[in-house]
């Protein structure tokens, strides 16, 4: 055996310099055998322990096709295969789909897509041929296994299916699997269940009695009972050769769900370091038994053939107060059922995904012709097994660089408590093969050490490589360009329907972590998606200091849509509605749109209050059908009223000498803003403001507007002003002010204010001589309806009490005096309409514009003072004084903030001045 591998290198030698024959390639393997042959012997006299030399021989003969490779790499342009993802129903924006396109790619694969075989036109192109992998995503694959022949795959090409093992864990009747129904074998043979297969197998329960343990252990060890997803790579199944991923899915009798965890951390922490070791040795046990079975049953000449072809399993298995598991059910695809998350559902089966396509293709496995010729009748000759072809030869080669490959993957079968098949015959070879790694590192050549499954743990450290490996989101968002951990910034488009998306950024890195929206941001959230454009940061920190320090941000610009629209070009019907069907806050009106009658018996009047119910109306070709509308149209309708525009001459005549006073949030700001734009012709000056303002040289310096932030959330509760002295501050910062309708108090937010603090506005006003001011209330708005992490979130029953409260706001107001502009009813019927902001409840947004036409030439010269209170800054991001420094010009956008700010704008000025002053 010793002189073997010489003379054979010498006779090939000499075959090749007299046909002269000087291929490179050749050269280079014959050079590297020969160089791995005298290691070889210094290795058998080095008398290092374990390795028979007859082990040491094929691994350097496995060994070789790579390290010719390797050499020829700088010589020859990178190679490109083909690589075609058939995605069935999946959408190209779906993380799978781009996990494959973005792997491969970085493999060098060019990648194709298509949704089946029938419809695939680069598959009709290749005439069968071309192409290096093909993946059948779940949904497509009756029609590769229908379309594609297995039988005639040429040995390059890869496809992770196996139609014999398939075909074994098929259903051949209440959930029987057919290879079980084939054998001779019984439940007593298997470790498994005998109705394990199929989709008419429902979800496992956990066992009630203590009678299916199989292989017993003979010491008194730790019970466990539990359940548990396994997921298993089959490479080949005849012979048979597997690996065990260390993610499980897990879940005990006292979990509700499951959780996803190491297989190894799952038994260390039920059953301490000495049982969890022979639990997973039962593990791998039962499953090996399990798959050898379905192996000796379905052997076809297709998996002879298809030596590349590869299979995913879900394996789940009961633990009943035994550390051997019982196989419960098989499905030959990944199941994710005891995950309660979506996410962790995609991440789990991404990750799994992304480590079968680095066990399998790297490193690269295109032997050129001449290899395999040379390399088969090495293996003839070598051992005297000469049975083994080239094809032997391939699978031993992948094999040996499946096991070198560092990953989640581990050897589940062959290995050594198996028996030991004919020694000559490949599955003899491939246990060679995997006890070659068993043996201690010391014991094999220093570049061989990389034990399968034994890789460093990377949240130990600091956060060296601050990518994300994917983002997540509900529902899918298609991101242009397509994700990239090296790409920074990307925008996606959404549909008027979708309000919210839940975010999950998972980092590449253990030793990294991720925030949305700021540093002790959460990992994953729902954002609300306001109309028009939204921006989500992602904050890659690490987290190893006292406050995590930022190492990589990224964007994502989320556009929605507003509604649908058809414009109007010919007859149309009026409809009308109040409410949302996807949101009833009155449940006893009806809801979306209904036909709308206009009486027009008598002239409509002048609405008498704000706060004078009405409903939407807007044109339809039909009111069954809100696709039909042209919302470029849509209007508010007071109920046997209306309210009329005052045009700006008359708003800047009845503004004159008056001082407005804003105190809310910013839904009430917003309207100080619409209302200083339209007085003004243009807005010069905007901030976010979160304290006092006071604008002193509006409407050519002849009205006065101040504003002040209430409630200030983001102070401890102990540290917030009160509404009192939040008024009187606003107050004494707005004097002198006129004990008549001069002055202006308009006070309201969107869900903050009640009974008591108007009783509170009258009781402050009379103690400072101000109880003949004009009061106005901006009543409650539509808000926070959408689960929104980091605030708080109203149920349907909580909106609809939110409404009778607004009711007693309404009349309390009433009582006191005090104008009502009821902002509920308008708000309530486009709640689905909202702009930027985490409360879904802002109907304005202040934009600024690139070029706009001066205002007239008074306005433009007037230069507007503003002071600012100083106080505690907000230590929130969401409460930051945004303000464009460098000036500009504003416009306040939002049609349902424009209807309720020109109703309080008709109240401070209705029809003539001289009225206003009586």
């Amino acid at each position: 055996m010793k002189m073997l591998l010489p003379l054979l290198l010498l006779r090939t030698s000499g075959m090749l310099l007299r046909r002269r024959v000087f291929s490179g390639p050749l050269l280079l393997l014959l050079l590297a055998l020969l160089c791995l042959y005298y290691r070889t012997q210094r290795w058998s006299r080095s008398g290092s322990e374990g390795v028979p030399l007859e082990t040491r021989s094929l691994i350097s003969a496995l060994e070789a096709p790579l390290s010719s490779q390797v050499q020829l790499s700088s010589q020859k342009p990178r190679y490109h295969q083909k690589a075609m993802v058939l995605m069935g129903q999946h959408l190209l924006s779906d993380t799978e789909v781009q996990l494959y396109r973005h792997v491969l790619q970085q493999m060098h694969f060019k990648v194709h897509t298509s949704r089946y075989v029938e419809t695939s036109s680069f598959l009709k192109a290749q005439g069968g041929g071309g192409w290096s992998l093909l993946l059948c995503l779940s949904s497509s694959e009756q029609s590769c296994l229908r379309r594609i022949s297995f039988s005639h795959l040429h040995q390059h090409q890869m496809v992770n299916l196996l139609p014999g093992l398939i075909g074994a864990f098929s259903d051949v009747g209440g959930g029987l699997c057919r290879f079980s129904a084939r054998s001779q074998l019984t439940e007593l043979d298997l470790p498994m269940k005998p109705h394990a297969c199929g989709s008419a197998n429902q979800k496992p329960h956990f066992p009630q009695d203590r009678s299916d343990g199989h292989f017993p252990s003979k010491a008194p060890l730790p019970v466990l009972v539990a359940m548990m997803n396994v997921y298993i790579l089959v490479t080949s199944l005849t012979p048979l050769t597997s690996f065990l991923h260390d993610i499980s899915v897990v879940m005990t009798n006292q979990d509700q769900y499951g959780q996803r965890m190491k297989i190894r951390d799952f038994l260390l922490q039920q059953l301490g370091p000495t049982a969890s070791l022979e639990s997973l040795g039962q593990i791998k046990k039962v499953i090996g038994v399990v798959l050898q079975a379905a192996s000796a049953n379905e052997k076809q000449e297709s998996d002879v053939r298809c030596v590349l072809c590869f299979q995913l399993l879900t394996f789940s298995l009961v633990f009943n107060s035994s550390i051997t598991p019982v196989v419960v059910q098989v499905d030959t695809k990944l199941t994710f059922k005891g995950l309660r998350d979506t996410f962790q559902r995609q991440i789990t089966r991404d990750l799994i995904l992304e480590d079968t396509l680095t066990i399998l293709l790297r490193p690269p496995t295109h032997l050129s012709p001449e290899t395999h010729l040379s390399l088969k009748k090495l293996m003839e000759q070598y051992g005297g097994c000469r049975g083994t072809n080239a094809v032997d030869f391939l699978l031993l080669f992948r094999f040996n660089q499946q096991l070198k490959t560092s990953c989640a993957f581990q050897l589940l079968y062959p290995t050594s408590p198996y028996p030991s098949p004919a020694p000559c015959d490949t599955s003899s070879l491939l246990l060679q093969i995997s006890r070659y790694y068993q043996f201690p590192p010391n014991s094999r050549e220093n570049g061989m050490n990389k034990w399968t499954n034994q890789q460093p743990d990377p949240s130990q450290g600091a956060c060296v490589d601050p990518h994300l490996r994917q983002i997540y989101t509900d529902p899918a968002l298609i991101l242009t360009p397509p994700f990239n951990p090296k790409v920074k910034e990307y925008h996606t488009e959404v549909n008027f329907d979708t309000v919210m998306v839940r975010l999950h950024p998972e980092p590449g890195s253990a030793a990294c972590r991720v925030h949305l929206d700021e540093h002790r941001g959460p990992r994953m959230a729902n954002f609300p998606v306001g109309l028009g454009s939204s921006e989500i940061s992602i904050l890659v920190t690490d987290d190893a200091e006292a406050w995590p320090v930022v190492m990589a941000i990224y964007k994502v610009q989320v556009y929605r849509d507003s509604r649908p629209s058809l414009p109007m070009f010919g007859d149309h019907v009026t409809c009308s509605f109040a409410q949302d069907c996807g949101l009833r806050v009155r449940p006893g009106l009806p809801c979306g749109l209904q036909p709308h009658s206009s009486e027009s018996q008598s002239p409509l009047q002048i609405c008498s209050s704000g706060k004078a119910p009405g409903r939407w109306v807007v044109p339809c070709l039909s009111c069954s059908d809100n696709r039909t509308c042209d919302w470029r149209e849509v209007a508010w309708q007071p109920d046997n009223c209306y309210h009329p525009l005052v045009d700006r001459p008359l708003l800047q005549d009845c503004l004159t000498g008056r001082k407005v006073l804003f105190i809310g949030d910013s839904t009430n700001r917003g309207m100080m803003y619409f209302l200083m734009e339209r007085v003004n012709s243009s807005l010069e000056d905007w901030g976010k403001a979160h304290h006092t303002l006071v604008y002193q040289n509006l409407n050519r310096g002849q009205t006065q507007v101040s504003y002040s932030y209430y409630p200030q959330f983001w102070l401890e509760k102990s540290q917030r002003p009160t509404f009192r002295e939040a008024l009187l501050q606003l107050i004494h910062r707005s004097r002198p002010l006129l004990n008549s309708n001069q002055t202006v108090l308009v006070v309201g937010g969107v869900q903050w204010l009640n009974a008591k603090h108007l009783s509170t506005v009258q009781e402050v006003l009379d103690r400072e001589s101000l109880g003949d001011i004009l009061v106005v209330v901006k009543s409650l708005g539509m808000g926070f309806h959408l689960p929104v992490d980091g605030i708080r979130s109203l149920s349907l029953t909580q909106i609809q009490n939110l409404f009778r409260e607004n009711e007693n706001i309404i009349s309390t107001a009433e009582g006191l005096g005090f104008e009502v502009v009821d902002t509920f009813g308008i708000t309530m019927g486009r709640h689905k309409e909202f702009l930027a902001g985490r409360c879904a409840c802002h109907f304005h947004e202040v934009e600024k514009l690139r070029s706009s036409k001066q205002p007239d030439s008074a306005a433009s010269t007037t230069k507007w003072n503003r002071t600012a209170q100083t106080g505690p800054k907000p230590s929130s991001p969401l409460t930051v004084l945004h303000t464009d420094q460098a000036g500009g010009t504003f416009h306040v956008t939002g049609p349902v903030n424009r209807v309720y700010s020109e109703i309080l704008l008709s109240r401070l000025c209705p029809r003539s001045r001289e009225e206003v002053i009586r």
